[in-house]
């Protein structure tokens, strides 16, 4: 808005004045000029000026009430069976999806290899086997690979490549 321009009452009077004459927000700020159109709406509301039902529509026309008239009908009630329901939906083959790759089966590893935390060394499967809630949890114990925490069984679960499980990931999201 320019300097100086502000809400006059001559500018508020034309506001009314065109906006019960129909005009657009758009055209106001035009005439008025040094306003936007937003600016005008926010002054018809803070007016509190009545909405405008929008262009082309009227309100729907009220018929007047009927006369009453006095006819005698006979009436005859038909009992018929109710059809029998049709169904409505139509069968669509499933999407077909690639097929997961094979899971490695898992491994028995012998009962010697499974270690509790108090046995587990530096080169030993940290792989967890069972509940740890439970006596019975605990570690493969198998030699794991230099530098990682696993053996090369458990690696291979545990490192996927990124193709494999974006795959992985787009397969499970048509589920």
């Amino acid at each position: 808005m320019e300097a100086g321009l502000g809400w006059t009452d001559d500018r508020v009077a034309l506001l009314r004045r065109l906006w019960e004459d129909g005009q657009s927000a758009s055209k106001i700020a035009a005439q008025l000029g040094g306003v936007t159109r937003n600016a005008v709406i926010g002054k018809v509301h803070r007016l509190g000026l009545a909405g405008r039902a929008r262009g082309g529509e009227e309100a729907p026309a009220v018929a007047p009430p009927a006369k009453s008239v006095e006819i005698e009908t006979a009436i005859a009630v038909v009992e018929t069976q109710a059809p029998e329901p049709v169904s409505i939906l139509t069968h669509r083959p499933a999407p077909e999806f690639p097929a997961p790759a094979p899971t490695p089966e898992p491994v028995a590893l012998a009962v010697s290899q499974r270690v509790t935390i108090m046995d587990l060394r530096e080169s030993m499967c940290r792989w967890p086997l069972g509940d740890p809630t439970t006596p019975e949890f605990r570690f493969c114990g198998a030699r794991s690979i230099t530098g990682l925490p696993y053996c090369t069984h458990h690696a291979e679960i545990a490192y996927q490549p990124a193709a494999e499980r974006k795959r992985d990931r787009r397969v499970a999201s048509f589920r």
